[in-house]
């Protein structure tokens, strides 16, 4: 009988524990209510969406060769490389963006196309199913670090989203190869909308601390809703890894570019005839601004767009087709993409007054693409190299920039090789074959058509304003 308390106490107990227990457990929360499933299967549907337009690109090429004597840069021997990239599909005709570094100094670029119905799932990843094309660039801008280029294919194109409702802190996602990893998927958060690398640079870019690593370079960086908000591009890293330092060319520069590759098959650049600086503090109390901050006219090209729309030095930049002049590299940056046919409307203060000025603006080309339009594809074929090339004239020598010596050949396009390895690229300018100068075309396409397949060669060009040397063998 002494034991019935201590017994009865610890059926009570085991009953309240067992009450409260159950009182505690939560009920489960149906999967259609769930915020995590439903977040889950959203990202599914992104990726089902995004994948059969990103692709994968292999490019084989020749870069300089690593040297470790000083002063070496000037004359480099270019070694063959491999490298892959990423890009995605910006028009349903087999247009593919990507970054120009990529593409840089290949001779072969392969673009590995995923299956139409890859999703990210266990099966799709082991299905060897992706098909490999050839492709050939469109057009390639290293200033901007872009290019397009087209395979023979029909794919479902990625919406670009508009520049101007990207927001600070949403959500994106990154996809593409990281160290040649096809099909690599990472997110993360826009962490600025328009961050310059420099503070005078007139490059502006998209950052991102979504995870980014060598081989994303040319891949979409996209919204929730499946539209690219940039082209990765490059990380700031003290390690060589990601830091969470990624940066993406906004969609606004891939939208110009491509459409202008598309239509013209080269960039065209507007000018209007002014040079702008930032205003200071003290160069605006000096010549008495109303603001301490901004863009100011220092000079007004005589005779040009501007001077006959009435702009004058010292006018105080307010807008530019509506858009605020709050900084040069803005204003800047605008100007470069703008491609419109309609006049520049121009908003200034002179003094204490406000000026409405339309500008009409002319098309600026550099002396190499003008070049370039005078190719005929029969006559300026070197059908070994795969090139068309327009000889250096005395005129032509008279108007180009930076020529080393007024003589060679320039690459102004690609053409179908006969299966070999050329490692030329656009506004190379051919100087010699096996040590023999070429100072015309016909001299260059009868040097190369006396080669015989088997035979080593050596291009010694200009480009980008370095001589280097090209070592293939003709096949």
């Amino acid at each position: 009988m002494s034991f019935r308390p201590f017994t009865l106490s610890l059926v009570l107990s085991v009953c309240v524990a067992t009450h409260v227990s159950a009182q505690s457990k939560p009920a489960p929360v149906p999967a259609a209510l769930d915020p995590l499933a439903r977040m889950n299967e959203a990202v599914d549907a992104l990726t089902r969406k995004v994948w059969p337009s990103v692709v994968q690109i292999l490019v084989s090429g020749y870069a300089p060769r690593d040297t470790d004597l000083p002063g070496d840069s000037a004359n480099a021997v270019m070694t063959p490389s491999q490298s892959t990239g990423s890009g995605f599909v910006i028009d349903e005709d087999g247009y593919i963006m990507t970054n120009a570094h990529v593409v840089s100094g290949a001779s072969r670029i392969q673009v590995v196309v995923p299956a139409a119905d890859v999703d990210g799932t266990l099966a799709k990843a082991l299905s060897p199913r992706p098909r490999v094309l050839s492709a050939r660039i469109l057009g390639i801008t290293t200033e901007l670090d872009l290019a397009v280029l087209k395979i023979d294919m029909k794919l479902k194109p990625l919406p670009l989203a508009t520049y101007s409702e990207v927001r600070q802190g949403e959500t994106v996602f990154a996809f593409g190869s990281p160290i040649g990893l096809r099909n690599s998927l990472t997110h993360g958060l826009v962490s600025a909308v328009a961050r310059q690398v420099t503070a005078d640079s007139e490059r502006i870019f998209i950052q991102t601390d979504a995870p980014i690593n060598p081989g994303n370079s040319g891949g979409p960086l996209v919204n929730i809703r499946g539209e690219v908000v940039g082209v990765n591009t490059f990380i700031l890293s003290q390690a060589g890894g990601s830091e969470g330092l990624g940066f993406a060319i906004p969609s606004a520069t891939a939208r110009t570019v491509f459409r202008q590759f598309k239509t013209y098959g080269a960039l065209r650049r507007q000018e209007i005839g002014i040079n702008m600086q930032t205003i200071t503090p003290p160069l605006a109390q000096a010549l008495g601004l109303a603001k301490e901050n901004g863009v100011i006219v220092s000079d007004v090209i005589p005779d040009g767009p501007a001077a006959k729309a009435g702009v004058q030095a010292g006018d105080v930049l307010v807008s530019v087709d509506g858009q605020a002049a709050d900084n040069l590299p803005t204003v800047s940056y605008n100007f470069r993409l703008r491609d419109s046919p309609d006049p520049v409307q121009l908003v200034v203060m002179r003094g204490d007054a406000q000026l409405s000025l339309r500008v009409v603006p002319v098309e600026q080309r550099d002396q190499l693409t003008a070049v370039a339009l005078t190719a005929d594809p029969t006559r300026n074929l070197v059908r070994e190299l795969g090139v068309l090339g327009v000889e250096i004239t005395p005129q032509i020598a008279a108007q180009a920039n930076g020529l080393r010596d007024p003589y060679g050949v320039i690459v102004v396009g690609r053409a179908a090789t006969p299966g070999g390895v050329v490692p030329l690229q656009a506004y190379d300018i051919i100087r010699s074959v096996n040590n023999r100068r070429v100072a015309t075309l016909a001299a260059l396409q009868e040097s190369v058509a006396s080669l015989r397949p088997g035979t080593p060669v050596t291009l010694q060009i200009q480009r980008e304003g370095k001589l280097m040397y090209l070592s293939f063998t003709i096949e």
